[in-house]
């Protein structure tokens, strides 16, 4: 056993050193100490996750070694910091036994605290071998560690500096109450090793080892509660990403089917305003055609060229069609007005005295219609004059494009038979054969404006689309 004499350092440090030695474990605990003979376990290690495993590997508590649900792979960061903890360990347990040979040369119980520090030391490389989970096994190892450890305190007070990587040993494998046991067991021990250095009583080295291993405990416990936090938070988040993922891959099916069904309702609208209207047209002067040709064969080639006209223009649209081009009007150039123009003198031309088209425009505009603009207001017009010319017995119709400041108005009248007008959305509305008024429709809600028809029997038809120039879709 060591002295308690006034010599220099007859079994450890002096009076001084002995409240240096004091402190020691509280500066070791807060210092990087350790973190346990088998586990190296550091509260709050790398991100503040699980606690670094004393395993050579360097896995983490509840990760890849854990094997249970979210287990992740060995953090480089952790491998690390447990290397360190086990480098402290033989550091602290080296200069313990120097510190000692350098105090007692050659005294009987050196050989004893020279075997009992190799025992400690081949103890602690065993614990990896072991797991890091509370086996019978792992609980005997904690328990023969302790031990020879307690020994070693009572042959040699300077030892109580490798208390700490024991509170976290304890802390990591025992459960909470057996835990809190050990760590205080410990304490105490710490707490006798430390006055039997000192010459006379000291309250802080009464007072500093508990306090120390309070605070070392309430930050293990903490960090533990944080991992776990940490860990149902990665949980947690797996799944988010997952439902995230999972919604985007259903939103890009969901825009998927409605485009399809967009490009579908653009290419019946495109079909009808051109290729079926000029089919129409077509059959109507064949027809004609056939009916006069032994009575009137002028009138009847009159007819057939007529047809023939209406079938070049019909291939020039159904190839400007397929490559997705504007119109044929408007891609020979002089815009909107030009090309209203140009229909109502081709529609005056096919229906041959029959029907009189005029075409009036109204104000400037301040810059080009869009493409889209153009584009819809002549379908319209189009399909306004195949609906005239087919079912009003109209005699005169006429064109007007009226610019103002906001927005672009083009009418399309009549002095046909007319009819009675339903209302948009009403049950009759879409009953009318065909699909031309739900089609032009269709297209001045996509550029966000309205589509008016006011009609009367026997008064004629107007219908005025109107687009406004700010906002040129409709909002989804």
């Amino acid at each position: 056993m060591e002295h308690r004499s006034g010599s220099p350092d007859p079994g450890g440090p002096g009076p001084g050193a002995g409240r240096h030695a004091g402190a020691g474990p509280g500066g070791r605990m807060n210092g990087g100490s350790p973190g346990g003979p088998a586990d190296g376990v550091v509260p709050g290690g790398p991100g503040g996750g699980p606690h670094a495993d004393g395993s050579p590997s360097g896995t983490v508590d509840g990760g890849a070694d854990a094997g249970g649900p979210g287990a992740a792979g060995p953090d480089p960061d952790a491998r690390w910091l447990a290397l360190l903890m086990h480098a402290a360990f033989f550091l602290l347990l080296g200069a313990s036994l120097a510190r000692f040979l350098m105090r007692h040369p050659g005294e009987a119980r050196t050989p004893w605290i020279i075997a009992l520090s190799i025992t400690l030391a081949v103890l602690y490389l065993l614990g990896p071998v072991l797991g890091s989970r509370p086996t019978p096994r792992r609980l005997v190892w904690l328990a023969v560690l302790v031990v020879v450890w307690m020994v070693l305190v009572v042959l040699a007070p300077s030892f109580a500096w490798c208390a700490v990587p024991l509170f976290y040993t304890g802390l990591r494998i025992l459960p909470p109450r057996a835990a809190l046991a050990l760590v205080a067991l410990l304490t105490v021990f710490v707490v006798a090793a430390q006055l039997r250095l000192a010459d006379g009583f000291d309250p802080n080295l009464v007072l500093a080892p508990p306090a120390v291993a309070a605070v070392a405990t309430a930050v293990f416990v903490h960090m533990q509660r944080q991992a776990v936090r940490q860990r149902e938070l990665a949980a947690r988040q797996r799944e988010l990403i997952d439902d995230l993922l999972r919604t985007r891959r259903e939103l890009a099916a969901t825009e998927r089917r409605e485009g399809t069904l967009a490009e579908r309702q653009r290419l019946s609208m495109e079909i009808h305003d051109t290729l079926a209207q000029g089919l129409s047209s077509q059959q109507m002067l064949l027809q004609a055609a056939d009916r006069t040709w032994s009575a009137d064969p002028d009138a009847a080639r009159r007819h057939v060229r007529t047809a023939t006209g209406i079938a070049e223009r019909n291939l020039a649209e159904a190839r400007r069609f397929v490559h997705d081009l504007a119109p044929a009007d408007l891609a020979e150039g002089g815009g909107l007005e030009a090309a209203l123009h140009a229909l109502a003198a081709r529609e005056s031309a096919q229906a041959e005295g029959a029907l009189t088209v005029h075409c009036h425009v109204e104000g400037t505009g301040h810059a080009p219609l869009p493409d889209r603009v153009q584009s819809a207001l002549l379908r319209i017009a189009q399909g306004a004059l195949a609906n005239v010319r087919e079912h009003s017995g109209a005699t005169a119709a006429g064109l007007t494009l009226t610019h103002l400041d906001d927005r672009v108005v083009l009418d399309i009248g009549d002095n046909g038979r007319g009819f009675t007008a339903e209302p948009e959305g009403a049950p009759g509305a879409r009953a009318v054969r065909g699909h031309g008024l739900p089609a032009m429709r269709a297209r001045v809600h996509q550029l966000g404006g309205t589509l008016t028809v006011e009609s009367a029997p026997g008064e004629g038809t107007v219908l005025s689309a109107e687009v406004p120039l700010t906002t040129t879709e409709a909002p989804t």
